[in-house]
């Protein structure tokens, strides 16, 4: 490798990037790059975002311009293996500022949101980006043509669309958005192309359901193989929905037709390509009031995520445990929390778990959504408002079993800042934090319940 130093009086149109870290023996490192440096461009390209710079990394021999704090620009010559990066980190994962949504949808979450809360929680994103970078799902609306291209040319997959309609009139009015309605056309780009994608559909009762639900499965399943899954979800509603577009909340007779559909076209396609392709989230079936759906009918649950086979992977996960676990026999009282969508599930678990280890006790409370409404069941939603003011002063044992889904991504704090800190506070018992993973759930159990010692904090 070898560094040629030269200067320049200004930086010109390069959109430059600030280089935050460099790793301990990376190629960065031993080209003298540094914090503080700025990246101006890759083999004589700007970088627009984290992808373009991805792209470049793929060859074998990369020229790359920095610009030193003292105004100083170095061009580097560095060949390298082509699976090989520089090992350095940008101040923003994306390199870029995300980008937000322009879409007034008539069931946008967000709308609901309470005043009062921190102000990235009001913040809409239909960032494709970023659905490529953290399983995010676009509406394609948002998108240039410049962009499409791009992401055919990186060939970047899989890529999550949010259908909701294949009716393009509906479509524009259900996002309220007059460009809305060419998302069969993009598609068709993407496919064309070889493009991986995942769909979701959520579901407006009266509006995109019953025949409406049919011509939208029917017009996306000409893309299979490529799309490879089709989620289909109820609309959340909070009770704060002042002044936004009237939505109603499915009946368990709507939520059994919803499967009625879904059954239908699971079966036509399974035999024409081996896959069920759409399904129905868990919320439908527990409405319905029918069983679960077997392991084996979520096509390796790619959409688990978005709620689709969640809670099945979760029991089927906590009955292996539970088999293969050969360990000391865990005793003494605990407690969790769950949304009231999901308690009667853990309920299971719970009952398995005393017959497995009789001198376990497991203290269950179901959370009722009061800060966004009663109609919200999950578990992802719950505050540590509701959370603390509905189980503060119930038996709670040693520790209580915290899901992770009720934090915030990579940190301990809940949607209503409340912190893990102020929960154990509050209840005056450590904390537990559970991945939705039954053998994690088995695990923190069995580790923290084993002749009598005291749980100490587990994140």
């Amino acid at each position: 490798m070898t560094r040629n130093p030269y200067e320049t009086t200004k930086t010109g149109d390069r959109h430059p990037h600030e280089i935050v870290a460099v790793l301990p023996d990376s190629i960065g490192e031993e080209m003298g790059i540094e914090p503080g440096d700025l990246l101006l461009a890759v083999n004589g390209q700007p970088m627009a975002d984290i992808f373009d710079y991805q792209y470049q990394m793929e060859n074998t021999y990369v020229e790359v311009l920095v610009e030193k704090p003292n105004g100083e620009q170095w061009e580097l010559q560095i060949p390298k293996e082509e699976d090989e990066d520089l090992g350095i980190a940008f101040a923003s994962s994306l390199m870029d500022d995300y980008r937000s949504c322009t879409n007034k949808c008539i069931f946008c979450f967000i709308d609901q949101m309470p005043p009062g809360m921190r102000e990235t929680l009001y913040f809409k994103d239909d960032d494709s980006r970023l659905s490529f970078l953290q399983g995010n799902y676009v509406t394609l609306t948002n998108m240039k043509d410049e962009e499409l291209d791009r992401i055919i040319r990186y060939h970047m997959a899989p890529i999550n669309i949010s259908f909701h309609t294949t009716n393009p009139a509906l479509r524009c009015r259900m996002l309220h958005n007059r460009f809305a309605g060419d998302i069969m056309e993009k598609m068709q780009k993407l496919y064309d192309a070889g493009i991986e994608m995942n769909g979701q559909i959520v579901l407006c009762r009266g509006i995109n359901d019953g025949e409406e639900l049919e011509r939208t499965i029917h017009d996306v399943s000409r893309f299979l193989p490529f799309l490879k899954s089709v989620s289909v979800v109820p609309v959340g509603l909070t009770k704060y929905r002042d002044g936004l577009p009237r939505l109603e909340l499915f009946t368990k007779e709507d939520a059994a037709e919803v499967l009625r559909t879904i059954h239908k076209w699971q079966g036509i396609l399974y035999e024409h390509y081996g896959l069920h392709f759409v399904h129905a989230s868990d919320e439908w079936y527990i409405m319905a009031g029918e069983p679960l759906p077997e392991e084996d009918r979520y096509d390796g649950y790619l959409q688990i995520e978005n709620g689709v086979g969640m809670v099945r992977s979760l029991l089927e996960e906590f009955d292996s445990a539970l088999e293969e676990y050969s360990g000391a026999e865990p005793e003494g009282a605990f407690s969790s929390v769950c949304g009231r969508l999901v308690y009667p599930f853990i309920c299971q678990m719970a009952e398995k778990a005393k017959k497995r280890f009789p001198k376990i006790t497991w203290y269950i409370y179901p959370i009722e959504n009061r800060f966004f409404g009663e109609t919200i069941t999950v578990t992802g939603l719950i505050t540590g408002q509701d959370l603390c003011g509905q189980i503060k002063g119930r038996p709670l044992g040693r520790f209580l079993l915290l899901p992770s889904n009720m934090l915030r991504s990579g940190e301990e704090v809940f949607l209503d800042d409340y912190t893990v800190e102020q929960v154990e506070r509050t209840l005056g018992v450590p904390a537990v934090i559970t991945e939705s993973d039954g053998y994690d759930v088995l695990e923190k159990i069995t580790e923290h319940c084993r002749n009598g010692e005291q749980c100490e904090k587990s994140h």
